[in-house]
């Protein structure tokens, strides 16, 4: 940062101040002969050779000391003129130190020294003799010109100035807009990240636990008449239990990409329904599924929310519709959208109240509703329960 601002102000200042005092020395003392060559008069003498050159060096340091080198270089020049030396641009350093001192906020000061000098210039030139009326007029004239000059090149470094801090303000309120912007676009994935979560293992559990929980209720009432076919419950709590630690594994594995020691089960989609009917139906609940249409494969995201679909009214049919119901899936393929319906026959005591599955209808709403479909549930007409959920697949490969 110290580099950089040494850097600019190196722009800022334009060429060193030594080098500048010399180019500015060369600039009077040649200017000056030029214009006194072949005229009559007083010539130049180490004096006045030596004021020629003491007005440039005295800027030297104008930038540290603006007002000593305006003095300086002022009273150079005054003290030139009033001496009687040849007329020239020996006031070319004075104009110099006048407008660095104003450019660098010392107005005041620049006025009053400017007033004195034209003052001093009239004063001592009418005593000495070598000011005319008419010279001091010129004299003030010219030192006015070069005030007012020096004011508006000052206005219009700071209108400049001005644009450029407005400019760099912009851009850091742009800036800290966008920052703010992406911190909250993390936020918000974060939270949908942290939903889409949820509503996995809710799905994940649900189902998983109500096999165990069918399957267990099956044990324990064979298990003392029919031993052997207790013995197939418990084998099937095992699978269930086996395959809701995979898929909890898989959906957790998401809240630690970085680790490779985490499972890496792929998602499930509708090439594993087959997998899911047969768990279900082994369970004693039976269940039919009818395709119509073309299966083609379909965009993971559409493949997943319609297995979690399916699962979820599977979970409330064995939670709600009785023993004695049986379930039918129907798949319809078509252009421009993925159908699935799944309907039960079943006269449980629930059967008639949407609200007894608790969360899943919701869960499969936002499922659908992510996705830019929709899902309709409730109970139908000759008895039973129906979820229809309408995907759209537009673009699918």
């Amino acid at each position: 940062m110290r580099a950089r601002t040494w850097a600019e102000a190196r722009v800022r200042r334009g060429p060193s101040a030594k080098g500048m005092a010399l180019g500015l020395a060369v600039l009077q003392i040649l200017g000056t002969r030029a214009v006194a060559y072949g005229q009559p008069g007083p010539t130049l003498n180490a004096i006045g050779y030596a004021l020629l050159i003491g007005g440039p060096v005295a800027l030297i340091v104008r930038h540290r000391f603006p007002v000593v080198a305006l003095v300086g270089a002022l009273a150079a020049a005054v003290a030139y003129f009033v001496l009687g030396y040849p007329n020239g641009p020996a006031f070319i350093a004075a104009i110099v130190g006048v407008f660095t001192a104003l450019r660098l906020r010392r107005r005041v000061a620049a006025w009053v020294a400017v007033g004195l000098a034209v003052a001093a210039d009239a004063v001592i030139g009418h005593m000495r003799h070598t000011q005319s009326i008419r010279e001091v007029i010129l004299a003030a004239a010219g030192g006015l010109i070069v005030l007012l000059f020096g004011e508006a090149s000052r206005a219009r470094a700071k209108w400049f100035a001005d644009i450029a801090r407005a400019r760099v303000e912009e851009q850091r309120r742009a800036e800290e807009e966008e920052e703010r912007a992406r911190k909250e676009q993390q936020r918000r994935q974060a939270s949908e990240e942290r939903l889409i979560i949820a509503r996995e293992l809710h799905d994940v559990l649900g189902h998983h636990l109500s096999l165990i929980n069918v399957q267990a209720g099956v044990g324990l009432h064979l298990m003392d008449d029919h031993p052997e076919q207790a013995r197939a419950a418990l084998s099937a709590i095992k699978h269930a239990s086996s395959e809701a630690l995979r898929e909890t594994r898989a959906v957790l594995a998401a809240l630690n990409p970085h680790d490779e020691s985490a499972p890496r089960a792929p998602q499930p989609g509708l090439s594993d329904l087959d997998a899911l009917v047969a768990e279900v139906t082994a369970a004693g609940l039976p269940v039919s599924v009818t395709t119509e249409g073309t299966p083609r494969p379909l965009p993971k995201e559409v493949e997943r929310a319609a297995y979690r679909i399916v699962q979820e009214a599977l979970t409330n049919v064995r939670r709600h519709a009785g023993p004695s119901a049986t379930v039918r899936i129907l798949i319809v393929y078509s252009l421009s959208t993925l159908e699935v319906a799944i309907t039960d026959d079943g006269q449980g005591k629930d059967a008639e109240s949407p609200s007894a599955e608790g969360t899943g209808i919701a869960g499969m709403r936002e499922r659908a509703h992510a996705l830019g479909g929709r899902v309709e549930a409730g109970p139908r007409d000759d008895g039973g329960f129906a979820v229809r959920a309408v995907l759209p697949v537009e673009g699918a490969s």
